[in-house]
């Protein structure tokens, strides 16, 4: 890192530059909101980023552009806000007049014990700040995904919802838009950030030659993206980690590159900004990633962590396995690209030695004769863990099976392609169903799965079987009806 060092963190609160320094690296946002400043309006519910209530919004700028999204607080790290400006439940009342989207929840009875209403109204202010009109009930259930209430019931929240953001979104924070800008430009500098000593620090590193330096002289660090998964290690597993390097600033690693023949995305960027790119690709990816966690987790969580974390569990590994992705890799100034299959080496082990660090993703487009099908099976249609997920990539020459890649998350300690089905299926039809039979029964060969308390081994293996099949369908383009589930967005209503 650069000699010439900040030593605080510097973002925006009500319109002020707050500096912050000598905080632990550990420091949660929820933590120093309740604590700290005793702004005891946002809430503490499930501790790791599931429930919504300690959901507050994030302003930050995005090619130019203010963006606000929404945060779990409760596991993003204090750290993380530098160069943002932060809007929390207390800040939304003004003068006495409570905002649109407040005031929309009391017209319809939107809450009863209130503990969630504060989360559940940032998830809203985030929308309604959005700008997109009209506003869809699809729309707002997606904005909901990640907030829990169980006593009011989600209907008369919906239709808060669609009242307060029926017209134009007019509020003292879109007023105050171009000055906002203007703040966070002023934060946005090239200065490296260094919290603590060399014993115990937060560092935000500008450079990707600044990060891997400081990776390699402090290999024991733990590198931070979006702590949607690091979190947990705090607030769950209460685990001591002294030193952590945030990857949230560094210049270009969140670029997103999208080629005619393939994306190449930054280790850096958030499932947010990589949704719609993916979903160019196919429209699975697109309904996979609207899946992903919550709109929270989305605007956290990044597409390297999700992959560097090394979890078999993971809901792109098996997409970009099966689509032949590559990671590319750095220690220092070397940097290395090998198949994202061969990446993964073991139950949360993954081909990387010590300072080495995830720089980007190459996912290749669909080819001429290729064919994509990617499905999630979980307990919980939205922000769920999935039992099992699949993704399955078939090449035609006519009719004829001249190529397939196959990979399965959830069904092994990694994720793990299906290599004798995949050579079952070469030469086969895609039209002649008992040709695929060969395929289908080689699954039991190539995965032993686990019973956990998500599935049990046999639960496991049947919906394989089943997905693969389904993808072989749908691809055939033989069967008469409907093979999707069509999510109608009514799943919230009936959970009252």
């Amino acid at each position: 890192m650069t000699e010439n060092l900040r030593k605080a963190i510097r973002f925006l609160r009500q319109g002020a530059v707050i500096s912050l320094d000598g905080f632990s690296p550990r420091r949660t946002v929820l933590d120093w909101l309740r604590e700290d400043m005793r702004l005891t309006g946002t809430k503490e519910g499930c501790a790791e980023g599931d429930c919504g209530a300690c959901t507050a919004v994030l302003g930050r700028l995005k090619g130019g552009r203010l963006v606000y999204e929404p945060v779990n607080t409760c596991i993003l790290l204090l750290g993380q806000l530098d160069g943002a400006e932060l809007i929390t439940i207390d800040d939304l009342a003004h003068d006495g007049v409570l905002h649109p989207v407040q005031a929309a929840m009391v017209a319809h009875h939107a809450s009863q014990c209130g503990f969630c209403t504060p989360g559940i109204v940032m998830s809203l202010f985030a929308l309604y700040q959005d700008g997109a009109r009209p506003v869809t009930r699809e729309a707002v259930c997606d904005a909901l995904a990640g907030n829990l209430c169980r006593c009011t019931g989600y209907r008369p929240i919906i239709d808060a919802a669609l009242d307060a953001c029926a017209g134009e979104a007019v509020d003292r924070f879109m007023a105050a838009r171009s000055g906002t800008h203007a703040a966070l430009t002023a934060l946005t500098t090239a200065d490296d950030v260094l919290i603590g000593d060399d014993n115990s620090f937060f560092a935000i590193p500008r450079s990707m030659e600044a990060l891997a330096a400081l990776y390699l002289a402090h290999p024991d660090a733990t590198v931070l993206a979006g702590a949607t998964d690091v979190g947990l290690w705090l607030t769950k597993g209460l685990q001591a980690i002294g030193k952590v390097i945030w990857l949230g600033r560094v210049e270009g690693l969140g670029a997103i590159e999208n080629g005619p023949d393939a994306i190449r995305i930054g280790a850096g960027a958030t499932h947010a900004d990589a949704s719609c790119h993916l979903a160019g690709i196919d429209p699975d990816l697109g309904e996979i990633m609207r899946r992903f966690g919550s709109v929270q987790v989305r605007a956290s969580g990044t597409v390297g962590g999700n992959i560097a974390n090394g979890s078999p569990i993971g809901d792109l590994a098996p997409c970009f396995i099966a689509l032949g992705a590559t990671v590319d890799l750095r220690h220092g100034a070397q940097t290395r690209t090998l198949p994202l299959e061969d990446f993964f080496l073991g139950y949360r082990s993954q081909d990387r030695r010590p300072s080495e660090f995830v720089s980007a993703l190459t996912v290749p487009k669909l080819a001429e004769g290729q064919h994509f099908r990617a499905y999630k099976v979980s307990k919980r249609f939205d922000e769920d863990i999935s039992a099992v997920m699949g993704a399955v990539l078939v090449t035609l020459d006519g009719s004829t099976i001249t190529g397939a890649r196959i990979a399965f998350g959830g069904m092994a300690g990694t994720p793990k392609r299906a290599g004798r089905a995949e050579a079952a299926l070469i030469g086969a039809s895609i039209a002649h169903v008992p040709g695929w039979s060969a395929a289908l029964a080689a699954l039991a060969g190539d995965f032993q799965p686990m019973t956990d308390q998500r599935a049990t081994a046999i639960y496991r293996s049947t919906v394989a079987r089943n997905l693969l099949a389904k993808a072989l369908i749908e691809i055939a383009g033989i069967h008469s009806g409907e093979t999707r589930l069509i999510a109608h967005r009514d799943r919230m209503e009936a959970a009252e």
